[in-house]
């Protein structure tokens, strides 16, 4: 029987970018066939990371009572004393920051947190005024794009694009013409940014800092592939805090997705109204990754593991991925935005005679999954051709896929463009 459903209801069930994503992810775990999975999220199984994961849980599950706490207990709305001490210790001697565990709230996953702030800040305030969320520069991670619970509550910014040598381009945010209006909740930028792999220089960031601090409104940096963990970054970038800055964080791709460990770093009050929310929506949040990573900040250890291995584990999948879509790519009118972190690459494929959603299904049918580029340009109706002729490729998976998986897509770019 189907059953009539509230708004949210018919919202939060209708077709989504990420919910297809996600679909597509689990459907290609399940079947016989090999797919090439170039659209996923997760993070690469790195040896050395998953090595030092399970004796971290072998010491837990030797040492006495420790394990039956991390399972079979409540923490607080805010998260595990321990990790709040050991996390913000860390911070205030990497950066010379002066928060305490009063700065910090844990969400089940930075997916979760993001549906908190950004419903925080954006929508129907008590005086009746709308209140929208900015993004400064599309494209824009997927999973922001159908958070919002009112209608109209994004709006977002295209980039300019700075065309380079060797097939290769980068966006930046056009501050020259950013107006952040009265109707401004929060700006929101992602730093590295999923999906193209885009830093925001300091300079940049600084003058969004500036700026919304004069207006008085948060600054939400999404900040789950920076520093100082996972650290999958490959360009000068400072990591920077104020009060008006909200940070976000993760352990989702130093190597713990399945812990659902969100993290926000922003001024007590926020951190007090977030953990707020926190306990209407979920009581508390999973121990696990807090309690497996709590000693590896006190001791430098995950700093050491993300500067030492993961960051290089990357760097060095990313340069030999654009190597492979070079060769593969040849005679195409492709361009790479420049890698400069997070685990995907970005293409844009020139006056492109179908659209990215139709060049997906193509692909899909060949058993290679990647993403459109046309669902990280939410919140502007603009006309763009640019926004159809682009796809996300995430190159964490085994080298030998992203290998046939770009042969193909090549293969197919080729009989659409007739070359």
């Amino acid at each position: 029987m189907k059953y009539p459903l509230s708004r949210f209801g018919t919202k939060f069930t209708s077709p989504s970018g990420i919910s297809g994503l996600m679909k597509d992810m689990g459907e290609a775990l399940q079947t016989d066939e090999k797919v090439y999975m170039l659209g996923g999220g997760n993070p690469a199984h790195i040896p050395e990371v998953n090595a030092l994961w399970r004796e971290r849980m072998e010491h837990i599950l030797s040492n006495g009572s420790e394990y039956e706490r991390m399972v079979a207990n409540y923490d607080t709305p805010q998260g595990k004393e321990s990790f709040l001490k050991a996390l913000s210790g860390m911070l205030n001697r990497e950066y010379g920051w002066k928060i305490g565990p009063e700065n910090i709230a844990i969400t089940n996953g930075s997916q979760s947190a993001f549906f908190c702030l950004l419903n925080m800040f954006g929508g129907t305030d008590e005086s009746g005024k709308m209140r929208k969320i900015l993004f400064p520069l599309l494209p824009e991670y997927i999973g922001y794009a159908d958070q919002a619970i009112e209608e109209g509550i994004f709006t977002a910014r295209k980039p300019r694009i700075e065309e380079l040598p060797g097939n290769r381009f980068k966006y930046h945010p056009d501050l020259d013409n950013l107006e952040i209006g009265p109707d401004i909740g929060a700006v929101c930028v992602s730093r590295p940014t999923n999906p193209t792999g885009n830093v925001i220089t300091d300079q940049e960031l600084a003058v969004l800092s500036e700026r919304t601090a004069e207006k008085g409104i948060p600054l939400i940096v999404d900040n789950a592939y920076g520093a100082p963990f996972p650290n999958i970054i490959f360009t000068d970038a400072n990591l920077i805090w104020d009060e008006h800055i909200i940070l976000s964080m993760s352990l989702s791709k130093i190597g713990l997705p399945a812990s659902r460990t969100g993290i926000i770093v922003a001024s007590a009050e926020i951190i007090e109204a977030l953990s707020g929310v926190n306990a209407i929506l979920s009581l508390a949040n999973s121990s696990i990754g807090q309690v497996i990573t709590a000693p590896l900040l006190e001791n430098g250890e995950l700093l050491r593991l993300s500067s030492e291995v993961v960051r290089p584990f990357y760097l060095k999948k990313s340069r030999e991925t654009m190597k492979l879509m070079d060769e593969a790519f040849a005679g195409l009118p492709y361009s790479i935005h420049v890698s400069e972190g997070s685990i995907f690459l970005w293409l844009w494929f020139k006056d492109l005679p179908v659209s990215s959603i139709e060049l997906y299904r193509r692909l899909k049918k060949r058993n290679v999954l990647v993403i459109p580029g046309s669902y990280f340009f939410f919140g502007n109706d603009d006309p763009w051709p640019h926004r159809d002729q682009c796809l996300r490729v995430s190159y964490a998976q085994n080298s030998e896929d992203v290998r046939r998986g770009i042969e193909i897509m090549a293969e197919e770019l080729r009989l659409i463009y007739g070359i």
